[in-house]
C-alpha cells in the first residue's frame, strides 16, 4: 500500500455556475494515501460510486457463502482440501472472485488468471454468462458482473446490513470532527470497509469503501479482534507471524496480543501509519452480540493532524457515537 497515489483535482473557475465539471485530474505518487482536491472529492477516472459499492458487495456475498475464515480470499483456504475436488467448479469461482477485484474481465486475462487454455476459459465464462453471473458487452467483448451475482450479492447482504441504521450515526461525526469516517466489519483475518464518508477538507485520507486489509494492520480491526477471547485469536492466528502493510505493522502474534489488551484497557484502537504511510486512525468497536456481523466505526486522519491529545479526544467522541449507534441495533 506504500505509495499510494495522491488524487489532485482541478476544478473549472466557475464549478458553481456550470455545475462544477471536472477540467482536469491526474495522478502523483506520494507516501501518504491522501486525496488533495478542492470541493468533493471525484470518483476515480472511469469508477463510479455505484461500481464501487456492487464490488464489495459481491465479495461480501461470496465470501459468505464460501463462510471464509481469514484467510486469502484466492487461496480459497477456508478448509482442509475437499477429498474430490472438482476443478472446474474451483475455477468458475476464481472467476467470481476475480471480478470482486475488477470491474470488467477479457478472455486472455481469465485464461492467464487460471492458467488455463483460451479454449477452457471460455467454456467457463459461456457457463457462468448461461447462469446470468456474467454479461459479455457485444462491443469489446468484455465481460461484466452478471445481474444474478448482484441478485445473490444483495440477497445476502440484506440479511445482516446495518449500513442504513448506522449512517445517520457516522454522517454526524463527519460533521463533528471533519475527517474521514469509516464502517468496518471483522471478515476472519481481514477487515472490509462497507461504508465512508470523506472529510471536506482539501487534504484528507481517502475512502477505503469496498477496501479489505489485514486486521492486525488497521485500527478497525484491532479494536474488533479485542472482543475476541485469546483462544479465539489463536485459532484465527494460528502462527506467530503475521503479515504487515508498512514498516509500522504489527507483524508477530505476541505483539497484536500485548496491543489488544491496550485496546481493551482504553476502550478504542489506534493505528499509526501502520495500514498506510501517512495515516493514522482511531477506532471503536460496536458491543459484542448487538450486530450479526462484527462491526466498528473509525476516524482516519492525515499524520500531519493527529497528535496524543487528538487521539484521545477522537477515541472519547467515537465512543460516545458507537454507545448511541448501537442503541439503534436492537
Amino acid at each position: 500500500m506504500n505509495g499510494t497515489a495522491i488524487r489532485v483535482v482541478t476544478r473549472r473557475a466557475d464549478e458553481f455556475g456550470q455545475g462544477g465539471e471536472l477540467r482536469q485530474q491526474k495522478q502523483v505518487r506520494g507516501p501518504e494515501r491522501v486525496r488533495v482536491a478542492s470541493g468533493l472529492a471525484a470518483p476515480p477516472p472511469g469508477t463510479s460510486s455505484y461500481v464501487v459499492a456492487q464490488r464489495m458487495l459481491w465479495r461480501l456475498a461470496y465470501d459468505s457463502v464460501m463462510k471464509k475464515s481469514g484467510t486469502d480470499v484466492h487461496t480459497l483456504a477456508s478448509g482442509p482440501a475437499p477429498q474430490y475436488p472438482i476443478e472446474s467448479v474451483d475455477n468458475a469461482l476464481k472467476i467470481l472472485l476475480l471480478l470482486g477485484e475488477r470491474s470488467e474481465l477479457r478472455l486472455t486475462e481469465v485464461a492467464e488468471y487460471l492458467g488455463v487454455a483460451s479454449s477452457t476459459a471460455h467454456r467457463l465464462l459461456a457457463m457462468l454468462q448461461y447462469r446470468g453471473f456474467i454479461r459479455q458487452d457485444s462491443r469489446s467483448k468484455v465481460y461484466r458482473p452478471g445481474t444474478a451475482l448482484t441478485a445473490v450479492a444483495f440477497a445476502i447482504l440484506q440479511r445482516f446490513d446495518v449500513r442504513e441504521t448506522v449512517r445517520p450515526s457516522l454522517e454526524s461525526l463527519n460533521r463533528e470532527l471533519s475527517e474521514t469516517v469509516h464502517l468496518g466489519i471483522l471478515d476472519g483475518t481481514v477487515v472490509r470497509f462497507i461504508d465512508a464518508i470523506e472529510s471536506p477538507r482539501a487534504v484528507r485520507v481517502a475512502s477505503r469503501l469496498g477496501q479489505s486489509m489485514p486486521a492486525n494492520c488497521t485500527s478497525t480491526g484491532k479494536a474488533l479482534l479485542a472482543q475476541l477471547s485469546t483462544d479465539d485469536l489463536r485459532r484465527l492466528f494460528p502462527n506467530e507471524e503475521l503479515d504487515g502493510l508498512t514498516s509500522n505493522s504489527i507483524r508477530s502474534r505476541t505483539d497484536l496480543e500485548i496491543e489488544l489488551d491496550g485496546v481493551r484497557r482504553r476502550g478504542y484502537a489506534t493505528s499509526n501509519e501502520e495500514s498506510e504511510e501517512g495515516v493514522s486512525s482511531v477506532s471503536v468497536a460496536f458491543p459484542a452480540g448487538q450486530s450479526p456481523v462484527s462491526l466498528a466505526m473509525n476516524v482516519s486522519v492525515p499524520v500531519s493532524r493527529m497528535n496524543r491529545s487528538d487521539i484521545r479526544r477522537i477515541g472519547e467522541t467515537l465512543m460516545t457515537k458507537v454507545s448511541e449507534a448501537a442503541t439503534l441495533l436492537h
